[in-house]
């Protein structure tokens, strides 16, 4: 029998109960919206409001085609650089993490005053919202694509394409994307989460979004609030346990075809 230190098990406790009371504490209170009693009110006053709905479903729309633009512009740099550029690594990396050196505040300003006026005019369109959101998912969706290109023989794949006459695009497409099923997936539930949740540009760009919804009831209501934002960090978690999942299902794959070889 393996003996787990007491230590190990006082700080897993001490984890649990620090990331879990908070939100224990904030389900209690989102269930005391009647006075006496416990009751799911908060959540049917929530669900009943249409601009839950039409918040939510623009920052659905907003995270779409944020992963789909991240995706087209970050897998095919992450390929290249580690098959063709790999002394340039260090330079890309560092530009994919500036957004967690420049705030989104001076980001979203620096894209009004940037694209605010001609002769490129994006901030009445929501190109200039989905452009913020892109910086801002960059480091999450660089660093989940660099792991998996890390993780699999890309020089050999790509050889072994080209031998079979397949041109970049098939290469990319039928080689590199199937093999970068889970780094892709977290990369993809990432920003997914990052997009569901940001407030910064979708408050000053003046587009309707969820988090800036929440901000909004939060002045107006003290339930409901804390009911809707239950239900986006439910949102968050499901992603992470939807990856862990297909994570899973895809070693387990990979482990029946080497075991066919």
């Amino acid at each position: 029998m393996r003996r787990h230190p007491v230590w190990s098990w006082f700080w897993f406790i001490l984890g649990i109960l620090y990331f879990f009371i908070p939100l224990v504490s904030t389900l209690e209170f989102s269930l005391r919206m009647l006075k006496g009693r416990y009751t799911l009110e908060a959540y049917r006053v929530a669900f009943q409001d249409p601009r839950f709905y039409q918040s939510f479903g623009y920052s659905l729309l907003w995270a779409i085609v944020t992963i789909v633009i991240s995706l087209l512009l970050v897998v095919p740099t992450a390929y290249w650089v580690q098959l063709k550029l790999p002394k340039a690594r260090p330079y890309v990396e560092f530009v994919t993490l500036m957004p967690f050196v420049v705030p989104a505040v001076v980001l979203t300003f620096g894209l009004i005053r940037m694209y605010g006026r001609p002769p490129l005019v994006l901030t009445t369109t929501p190109a200039a919202l989905i452009v913020g959101y892109v910086v801002l998912s960059l480091p999450y969706m660089y660093r989940s694509v660099d792991s998996g290109l890390r993780a699999v023989d890309i020089r050999t794949l790509t050889e072994a394409a080209q031998s079979l006459g397949a041109n970049w695009g098939t290469i990319l497409m039928d080689v590199i994307f199937p093999n970068l099923r889970v780094a892709l997936l977290s990369g993809i539930f990432l920003t997914f989460a990052i997009v569901m949740g940001e407030f910064t540009f979708a408050s000053l760009l003046s587009w309707p979004a969820f988090g800036p919804y929440i901000e909004e009831i939060g002045a107006m209501r003290a339930y409901t609030p804390q009911a809707v934002s239950l239900m986006s960090f439910l949102i968050t978690w499901g992603s992470i346990m939807l990856i862990q999942w297909i994570g899973r299902g895809a070693r387990g794959a990979q482990v029946q075809v080497g075991g066919a070889r």
